[in-house]
This record gives structure tokens, sequence and C-alpha cells, in this order.
């Protein structure tokens, strides 16, 4: 094994951010799990509990605690985990108690004031939601809503598990977490296409998003709002992010039918840049492997850079459906939320 190189007094300030009526929140740490470690600073009308952390390793992990007459509630889900050399101030919103609120929540719907159309959707939020009521959250709104939450809804019997691929990325300390909202198509090859893409999207800018944004707690500008989809689906998200790019900041287009009944190519080559993330991918043989190689190319052309605003991949002997996507789907999800 290689020996763990010591870090130089490394300093992290940890800023615990609970709504907090009684007691008070401690730390609990990898070096020693029975130790409380007491706040060194409570700021905000008691609310963040800031704690100074010294260490000389290169990383640790860590599990705020809260303490109230003579119970001590463990933070729900996995240890936190900071690094020497990564942020000097980290935030967290831990929460305590069993989440018994709405995860996937209930099909909601709304009418398009342009075109009369009913849209449906679906809302998924992160398990700690309903209790640690400081938290406010990016979001990711998707294509095909009937294919990314239930096996049971998605026409092939897969669906992406998107709950399930957010939290863990939340769990290994990759991303934050995320609200995600499937949104339900009435017809993929109208709403998905020119020029139907045109109405749907300004139903998303114009009507669904405030929506969410008014009723969840969402982080509402373009840097922490993503759009993601796959086939037609991830066409549709392009053009929404091109056409709004300061609703949207960052984009996902898997295996995209990029051509077929869209003006994108025409558009991406005579508009300005917009100011967004895009990430492409796309399955080998087929899948719509050269059309999504003409897209990155065009989008290196106009001055995209891989690893900073643009990331492309494909995998090859990938298919073109639900489970393939649902495989890879964690890729995008880093690319869009993750810290630079």
């Amino acid at each position: 094994m290689t020996p763990t190189t010591p870090v130089q007094h490394s300093e992290i300030e940890l800023q615990v951010y609970y709504p907090v009526s009684d007691g008070r929140i401690v730390l609990h740490c990898d070096s020693d799990w029975d130790a409380d470690i007491e706040a060194d600073e409570i700021r905000d009308q008691g609310q963040c509990s800031t704690f100074r952390l010294r260490f000389d390793t290169p990383f640790r992990y860590l599990k705020p605690v809260w303490v109230r007459d003579n119970s001590r509630h463990w933070a729900r889900g996995e240890n936190y985990l900071v690094l020497a050399h990564g942020e000097r101030t980290r935030r967290i919103y831990p929460y305590f108690l069993r989440d018994d609120g709405c995860t996937v929540c209930d099909i909601e719907r709304m009418t398009s004031a342009e075109s009369s159309a009913h849209y449906a959707f679906r809302v998924f939020t992160p398990p700690g939601y309903h209790e640690n009521t400081l938290k406010r959250y990016p979001v990711l709104y998707l294509q095909d809503g009937q294919n990314v939450f239930f096996p049971s809804e998605s026409f092939s019997g897969a669906d992406w598990r998107i709950p399930e691929t957010l939290s863990l990325l939340n769990d290994i300390n990759l991303i934050d977490k995320v609200i995600a909202v499937g949104i339900y198509p009435n017809d993929r090859e109208q709403d998905y296409t020119q020029p139907g893409y045109e109405a749907y999207g300004r139903f998303l800018a114009g009507q669904l998003k405030p929506r969410i944004d008014s009723v969840f707690r969402t982080l509402s500008d373009a840097r922490n709002t993503a759009i993601m989809g796959s086939s037609l689906g991830g066409v549709a998200s392009l053009f929404v992010a091109w056409q709004w790019p300061k609703l949207f900041g960052k984009v996902a287009c898997l295996s995209s039918t990029f051509g077929w009944r869209d003006d994108l190519h025409t558009r991406i080559a005579a508009d300005q840049p917009r100011d967004i993330r895009i990430y492409l991918d796309s399955g080998w043989p087929q899948d719509n492997y050269e059309v999504t190689r003409d897209m990155q190319a065009l989008l290196l052309s106009r001055g995209y850079s891989f690893g900073q605003d643009l990331q492309y991949f494909v995998f090859p002997g990938s298919a073109h459906n639900e489970k393939a996507w649902a495989l890879r789907s964690h890729i995008p999800c880093q690319f869009l939320f993750a810290d630079r």
C-alpha cells in the first residue's frame, strides 16, 4: 500500500445549517467517532453552527449530530467527505429525522397558455427536503418524464433511475442534492422537433419553470438550472437551452437525433455562442453517433472548450434505450452539477 502523505495543518471552516429549535449541533469525525466536536461559533440566529477544523491528513469523514435533552440524532445518509486540498469553506445542510414526505411527487398537470396543450409532470425532491427548510436546490428538467422515475411507466419496462442516481452521487460527495422535474410529452415528434419545440420551449420557460421556482425551494438562476433528454428529447433540450440561456444554463443531450426536423445546426452556426455548458454523448454503432460527432465539431468551431463548457463521450456497444441511458446518466449529472 502507498503510505498516506501528511498534509501540513490544513484548515477547513465547516458551516452546518439547520433550523435548530432546541439543543445544539456537534460534529463527530473519523479520527474519533465517540468524541463531540463543539462549534466554534453560532451564527444566523442559531441556524448556522460553524466549526474550524485542522487536520494533517488528505481527507476526513464527518457527521453532524443533533443533541437535545437526552437524545442524540445522527445525520441521515452517508458521511460528509472533507478534502485537505478542497474548498476552504464548506456549507452542509443535514437532516436528522426519518423523511416521510413525498420524494417522487404525484403527477401534476398544467395547460399551455399558448396552445392549450396539457402537460403532465412529476417532481423529485431529495431526502431531507421537508425537514431542513434552510436549503435551496439546483433543478434538473428532464424530457420523457414517463421514462425517468418508474419502470412501470416506461414503455420499455426500464427507467432512467434518476432519483437513485442523484442520491448516490450526493452520498459519495460528488454533487449537491438536486430537485428533478420529469415532463411528459403529449406527442414526442411534435413537442421535440421544429416547429413544435418552439411552443413547447415557451411553455417550459414561461410557465413550468416559474411554477417550480414558486412552489419549491430552488436555486432559480441559470447556473443552477439544467435540462436533459435523450434521442428527440436531447434535441429539444439543446433547443431550449440555446433559446433561453439566461434560464437554462446547462444541458445534456444523450443519443440525440440532431438534424431530423430541427434547425439547431443553422442556429448554432449563425448565432452568438451562448453562455451555457453542454454535454453530448452517443453509443456506437448507430445510436446517432455521426450526427453527435458533427454537433460537437460545430460547437468546438464556435469556441466551446472540452472540459470547460463542453463535454463529449462515445460509448461503444451502447444501445438506444432507457437501460443504456440509465447506466451512464451519472456522467452527465456529474458534468452538470459537480463543482468544476
